[in-house]
């Protein structure tokens, strides 16, 4: 029964990432006929990220309440209407209202999801799921472009929208294999254990994991959405070169994701995380090598560094805090990675518009240096806590 649910799993992180980067692919379409500003989707995206957080704090609440099954059903649901309702917008006010149940399903199924494979499946999976988000990121785009080509960029949320309720249809039939025992082989029973946010703080290792979610998330955002300024508007490439090659940089955490899954059956999960943090020590060196030849493997080098490391953090979390914690913890891990996306991409921009956009690499390396502090110290609490020294 168990190995039934693992497709089930595997087509939802598929379907989790469809819907992502579809405001980015629509968005030069969609803003004319919405009198909205080329700088708007900011405001949509900031909205949603608003309802991610909520929702991912949530979260544990909901999962104990409903379990695991019934939450993702119910957060693909949501999610569904709401692309439904970004199909039918006329007005850019109609665009942010239903960008509010979009965010709200979206924060509960990734902590429900993410919690969930860390308690009951191998490291392996984590980075093979997480790399079908990816797949369904890049295929979220293809979709959109196709529905542009002959339709409008309404029925690219539509065909989206569908697929989330065929998705649903899916998750509902499934339930009862959610109910099996299924952590049979996963270790010791354990009650979920309700703290509030406070008193999760106090936790050894809780204020370090959450800076590192924050600051990995950030280093993703930074690098994929100004690369192909950075290679614009510093190293003198036409608009064509620089989209295609910042395109490698997720290019090299999809293809890093599948890989990762094998090595993570000979490395343990802090092993790959310092891995990932190395690759991208070293592709921001390339980054840093005058010419451009280097440019677009250096670009590919942090994407495969940056493939192990969230999927890595979020797969030792039962065994950093308990799996009686894991449930609350991965919710505050996600909305930490949602701030740190809705915050850091923005600042730096900000930076790059007012002191140099050369300082991308350094800004990279600034975050990089701060996650790495930040993650040894999260290994080392955690170590000390479960030998009982804390």
């Amino acid at each position: 029964m168990v190995s039934l649910l693992l497709p089930v799993i595997y087509l939802a992180f598929i379907s989790l990432g469809l819907p992502d980067a579809l405001l980015g692919a629509a968005w030069p379409t969609m803003y004319p006929q919405l009198g909205a500003g080329v700088s708007w989707a900011g405001g949509v995206s900031m909205i949603i990220s608003a309802g991610t957080i909520a929702s991912s704090l949530a979260s544990e609440r909901l999962n104990i309440r409903l379990g695991t099954g019934r939450v993702t059903a119910l957060s693909v649901a949501t999610t569904a209407v709401a692309l439904l309702g970004f199909s039918t917008c006329t007005e850019f006010w109609q665009l942010c209202l239903w960008g509010i149940p979009y965010g709200l399903g979206a924060g509960s199924v990734d902590a429900a999801l993410n919690n969930y494979v860390a308690l009951h499946y191998e490291s392996r999976h984590m980075s093979w799921l997480h790399c079908m988000w990816g797949i369904g990121a890049a295929g979220g785009p293809v979709i959109m472009g196709w529905a542009l080509a002959g339709s409008t960029w309404q029925s690219g949320y539509r065909i989206i929208s569908i697929l989330q309720i065929v998705l649903t249809a899916v998750l509902l039939f499934s339930l009862p294999l959610w109910q099996t025992p299924a952590d049979a082989g996963a270790g010791e029973d354990f009650t979920p254990e309700h703290r509030t946010f406070p008193q999760l703080m106090k936790v050894p290792g809780v204020p370090e994991v959450m800076g590192c979610f924050a600051l990995y998330n950030g280093l993703e955002a930074v690098a994929g959405m100004w690369a192909a300024s950075y290679c614009t508007l510093v190293r003198g490439l036409d608009a064509t070169t620089a989209a295609s090659w910042a395109s490698l940089f997720y290019l090299g955490i999809t293809v890093g994701r599948f890989f990762s899954g094998f090595l993570t059956m000979k490395f343990n999960d802090q092993q790959m995380i310092r891995l990932g943090q190395t690759l991208i020590a070293v592709g921001i060196a390339l980054l840093l090598l005058p010419g451009s030849a280097a440019l677009p493997v250096g670009l590919v080098v942090i994407g495969l560094g940056c493939a192990p490391i969230y999927p890595c953090i979020i797969h030792e979390t039962p065994s950093n805090f308990g799996r009686s914690l894991s449930m609350a913890m991965t919710g505050i891990q996600m909305a930490a990675a949602y701030v740190g996306v809705t915050l850091l991409s923005p600042f730096f921009g900000v930076l790059a518009q007012n002191i140099t956009m050369q300082l991308y690499p350094w800004a990279l390396l600034a975050m990089l240096v701060l996650m790495f502090i930040l993650s040894e110290q999260l290994h080392k609490k955690t170590a000390a806590r479960r030998a009982g020294k804390v």
